[in-house]
């Protein structure tokens, strides 16, 4: 006998191998299963296309530090021009890590994230260096400071089963399931949507329950966020985009070769792959890169917004050398106690 029931009456069935739990709203609060990153360190954030590349590595040189890259694509080794990668110059003035060291094919999830992050936050420091970490995804940063909850395990009958459903649908459940996590989530990321059901169905608790820990500003955080005004943003992204193109990124895709799920998600590759099958035109794609992209760094500034903990800078209105000399004496200094 078949003992599996359907997650939700109406719409689509999502059926679990196991007994299904009732979603219950009790936030039944733990401690972190992967404790926040006890290395001193210190952040720099922001929008896709702000400029921190530039400023992270003026920064390393004047403090002795090197780079822990905080994005979720750059990790990945194959895709270059597409994600953005400091340039081959850049790293040659300072060693950068986690940047171009998994293979597409392989799933990298912020747990993953979190344990190669620390381990090399700690060897940097060991050598008596400046760990800095650099990138926009704001939930790998959120790790780092936070620590991670007690979330269970991929479900891998489950989450094929949620894969094969249409984005809208997931959606649609997720806010039945939990609409604070509906609320806060990316609803137009695949793989964020099917996470956070995923630990829905799987727990019958809330996605959102777990994240409580999160709330407040975490103690002992040194950073920056940079930014620019809007229309200085969209310009620097459409002509980041262009320049892509003009470096060969649609060769970089073509050689790409298979993609795993997680590094599918990357901004670009799915309109570059249509324009190599010859369903975009060359404008049309670079279009819908643009927009695909000013919709991300959207999101992002959403983010830090609400990330108090660090200190907004405009980089339209301040002088980059002097803003390296500033943060890199910043550095230098020890926090101040609590």
């Amino acid at each position: 006998m078949d003992s599996r029931r359907p997650a939700s009456s109406g719409g689509p069935l999502f059926f679990v191998t196991h007994r299904q739990r009732r979603v219950t709203t009790s936030p039944a609060q733990s401690p972190p299963s992967v404790s926040p990153v006890t290395t001193p360190f210190f952040i720099i954030a922001g929008p896709t296309a702000a400029g921190k590349s530039d400023v992270a590595v003026a920064v390393a040189e004047r403090c002795g530090g090197e780079i822990v890259g905080a994005d979720a694509f750059q990790v990945y080794r194959g895709l270059d021009l597409l994600t953005a990668q400091p340039t081959r110059a850049q790293r040659a003035r300072v060693p950068h890590y986690l940047l171009s060291e998994i293979p597409l094919t392989q799933s990298f999830d912020v747990a993953q994230y979190l344990r190669a992050a620390s381990l090399r936050l700690a060897e940097i420091h060991a050598r008596g260096r400046v760990p800095i970490v650099v990138g926009g995804t704001g939930l790998y940063l959120r790790a780092l400071t936070r620590g991670l909850a007690d979330l269970p395990g991929a479900d891998a009958d489950l989450r094929a089963r949620l894969e094969s459903q249409p984005l809208g649908e997931l959606q649609r459940q997720l806010t039945a399931l939990d609409p604070t996590a509906a609320a806060q989530l990316d609803l137009q990321n695949p793989r964020r949507v099917i996470r956070a059901l995923e630990v829905c169905l799987v727990t019958g608790r809330p996605f959102s329950s777990f994240r409580e820990q999160w709330s407040g500003p975490p103690s002992g955080v040194r950073g920056v966020v940079l930014t620019r005004e809007r229309t200085a943003l969209l310009t620097r992204i459409h002509e980041r985009t262009e320049a892509m193109f003009a470096a060969g990124v649609v060769e970089e895709v073509r050689a790409a070769g298979e993609v795993g799920p997680t590094a599918s998600q990357t901004i670009g590759l799915r309109e570059i792959r249509a324009h190599l099958a010859g369903q975009l035109s060359r404008a049309d794609c670079i279009a819908a890169i643009q927009l695909a992209t000013r919709q991300y760094a959207k999101r992002q500034m959403t983010w830090f917004r609400r990330e108090s903990a660090l200190t907004p800078i405009d980089l339209g209105i301040t002088d980059p050398a002097q803003l390296a000399e500033t943060l890199a004496a910043s550095i230098a200094r020890p926090p101040a106690s609590a």
